[in-house]
């Protein structure tokens, strides 16, 4: 097997995880030992100089010797952990910042992970692998003590509040463990201030600061799903987010430059042009995927990164890829806080510090090396040889089938005698939950607590730039607007040509064009039938755009909360952006429609009624789309959506003019709402202004009103999306 060496720090890395302690060696074995040594395979030191394999033999054999001797911890080590920990910094080749800004130490080996992939990318590209960035980022010294967090929970009879979490305390980088339903997303989103601070009790601190809007721009938050546009590409996708969120004082070009520097950073070159994908979508691998997300956020250079569930979904391989480029952050500087719900032994030894939570209880906080030294000390400890992770979920949960706890619980379930207590002669998981919250508040909070406490050691200077409430927008309004705009026309131009949708159009208008082949007339009274046409055509163009629409904020509220919780641009730019992007789209299938339909059914010949009718369509489906958003952003919830949206329009329809001539007074008023009322009455103005005043029971005026109307719709239904959006807190500050 090859091995790594670093002789200046006394480390020797073998392929497997394991660390070898080396005593020193000399300047001169230290100078050998990198020449004899490879870093990477066999295949690179088959290509170095002939000199070396003099050399080699003899670092084997210092190797070998240190296997044995050198692997004894001391025994005072061993019981305070301290040697674990050691091993633990070993394996990890990095450590978890406190203050998000701290490098790793300078005795930790070069740990690159060991791939054959990896060393003919290298070998044939002839460059080495840019490290993560590293530019300067504000450190953050993200501290919490005693965060308390409750919902009210609303049945029939009465009202109880239900604890999430209960007295967590912590600081620095961390990775957040417990079986489901334990609080760690919860805990996650109040850290990364995603959670009003009203709601919650206790203290989180920023440099000794509450949370303020200029961190927003400052903190990456990936969340468990990965909330993507699927039909944009890799490359897409993250030149977007550079643009949007990166500061006005770097150019289009290094903006640019930049993602495609997080492209390369996270080893996205092979699938860079490649589509996300989504459901219906073929695109990206799960784990190419979950990098996309995690460079949305590090494009900017956050001084915080938090990640709920990172791991989920993925094979064990993929999983630890995808550490390993978080260790790469973290090593750039970065505070790097994820939670995690089941990892492997292998994903476990990557973790630093630890914090594990049951029932919204803290369990322990503290180097994830020493954790079964400490449950071990506290008398719980496996009956078998288990994972570290699964032995201490197991604990968390209550599962204690393989678990040793003290004698003294099962003294004090036969002191007590209680039937609660006892389930097949077993102590009960509710005791020992009790007895590990309090073991650990008596043995370790205490400490922790003061620790956190004490002042960080920072300049007043860059805590006030934490606590600044200035929004820092990476573009202006109108560039905001630009940049959405394309977005969204590229997202969703796929959409809008499918062939589904474009053989609906065409298909109808032939049906229609046949049924009223050549149907014009002078004759008033043979104008029922074309009347007739005009209506659906009011109808069609009035339905079709209703059920577009109505699905569009719904459908992109994970997408809007995502990244107006960051800052990435303001709502207004955000809602004309979406609402004009669509209209270029909207407005080409009802062309294609009254080609065919307007001259098989032989209406109005004239260049001047055929552009008229055009545009009274487009007016009707710009109104009917403005009342699709504003149901669907009032609402946002796609059922109850489409519910209200399909009574609407049916009574819009109903009250169109043309089924019921003599409406009832006290309901009359229906049909000046009706976008497809005010649709037919000009329909009827363009083709038959010249024969007739008026074709069954609706008269036909000069059509400004009509055209107010309309137009007083389409403004007014976006208003309405428009504040409801306002209305809904997405987040804070949103």
């Amino acid at each position: 097997m090859m091995e790594k060496a670093n002789s200046a720090n006394g480390l020797i890395r073998t392929k497997s995880v394991e660390p070898i302690l080396k005593s020193p060696v000399s300047s001169t074995e230290a100078a050998e030992s990198s020449g004899g040594l490879s870093r990477k395979s066999s295949r690179r030191m088959a290509a170095a100089s002939p000199g070396r394999s003099s050399s080699g033999h003899g670092n084997n054999t210092h190797i070998r010797k240190s296997r044995s001797a050198q692997m004894k911890f001391e025994l005072d080590d061993l019981g305070s952990g301290a040697a674990l920990s050691r091993a633990s910094s070993a394996s990890l080749g990095f450590s978890f910042s406190f203050t998000g800004f701290t490098m790793p130490p300078d005795e930790v080996a070069d740990t690159k992970p060991f791939s054959d992939d990896d060393i003919a990318e290298d070998l044939e590209a002839g460059i080495s692998k840019k490290k993560l960035q590293t530019e300067p980022t504000l450190p953050i010294y993200l501290k919490f003590t005693d965060v308390t967090y409750k919902v009210v929970i609303k049945g029939i009879t009465s009202t109880v509040e239900k604890d999430i979490l209960n007295g967590i305390t912590g600081s620095g980088g961390i990775a957040l463990m417990g079986p489901s339903g334990s609080g760690k997303t919860t805990l996650l989103s109040l850290l990364g201030g995603r959670v009003r601070e009203s709601t919650y009790g206790g203290s989180i601190t920023y440099n000794d600061q509450s949370y303020s809007k200029s961190l927003k721009s400052r903190i990456g938050f990936v969340t468990q799903d990965d909330v993507l546009f699927p039909h944009l590409t890799v490359k897409e996708t993250l030149t977007y987010a550079a643009r949007l969120r990166l500061p006005r004082t770097l150019t289009k070009e290094e903006k640019d430059q930049r993602a495609s520097d997080v492209i390369y950073e996270l080893g996205l070159e092979r699938c860079r042009d490649t589509m996300i994908g989504g459901s219906f979508v073929r695109g990206v691998s799960g784990g190419e995927r979950k990098r996309v997300c995690i460079g949305n956020e590090i494009i900017v250079n956050p001084s915080l990164l938090f990640l709920d569930e990172p791991t989920s979904g993925l094979d064990s391989t993929t999983a630890l890829r995808l550490l390993e480029t978080l260790h790469g952050i973290a090593e750039a500087g970065k505070t790097v806080i994820t939670t995690i719900h089941q990892p492997s032994s292998r994903l476990f030894l990557k973790f630093d510090k630890l914090i594990l939570l049951g029932k919204g209880s803290l369990l322990y906080f503290g180097k994830a090396a020493e954790a079964m030294v400490y449950f071990t000390s506290v008398g719980c400890s496996p009956l078998i040889a288990m994972n570290p992770a699964e032995f201490m979920l197991d604990l968390a949960n209550g599962n204690l089938t393989d678990i040793s706890v003290p004698s003294e619980l099962e003294d004090r379930v036969q002191t007590e005698n209680s039937e609660e207590e006892i389930k097949n002669g077993k102590t009960d998981p509710a005791v020992v939950h009790e007895y590990l919250v309090e073991a650990y508040e008596t043995r370790v909070a205490e400490n922790e607590k003061r620790k956190i406490r004490s002042p960080v050691p920072i300049d007043e200077e860059i805590k006030s730039k934490v606590c600044s409430t200035k929004r820092e927008w990476g573009a202006s309004w109108l560039e905001q607007y630009s940049i959405l705009f394309w977005r969204g026309l590229k997202e969703r131009k796929h959409d809008y040509f499918s062939w589904l949708r474009i053989t609906q159009v065409l298909a109808t208008a032939t049906i229609l064009g046949l049924l009223w082949w050549q149907s014009g007339s002078d004759d008033p009274q043979k104008l029922q039938d074309q009347a007739g046409l005009l209506f659906f055509i009011a109808v069609f163009w009035g339905f079709f755009p209703v059920f577009t629409a109505v699905f569009t904020f719904p459908q992109e509220r994970a997408m809007l909360s995502k990244e107006r919780a960051v800052d990435m641009y303001r709502l207004s730019a955000y809602f004309l952006a979406r609402t004009t992007s669509d209209l270029p789209l909207d407005l080409i299938l009802p062309v294609l429609f009254l080609l065919v339909v307007y001259f098989m059914a032989g209406l109005r010949m004239t260049v001047g009624s055929f552009f008229l009718t055009l545009v009274t369509v487009f007016l009707c489906i710009i109104a009917a789309q403005g009342l699709g958003l504003a149901i669907g952003a009032t609402l946002m919830d796609l059922k109850r959506a489409t519910t209200l949206a399909s009574v609407t329009v049916m009574t819009f329809m109903l009250a169109g003019g043309y089924f019921v001539k003599d409406v009832p007074t006290f309901i009359s008023w229906l049909r000046y709402l009706s976008f497809n009322y005010h649709t037919y009455k000009l329909l009827l103005k363009v083709q038959y202004e010249h024969i007739t005043h008026s074709i069954n029971g609706v008269s036909i005026d000069k059509g400004y009103k009509e055209v107010g109307v309309l137009a007083a719709m389409v403004v007014g239904y976006r208003l309405l999306a428009y504040l409801s959006l306002r209305r809904m807190k997405l987040h804070p500050g949103a």
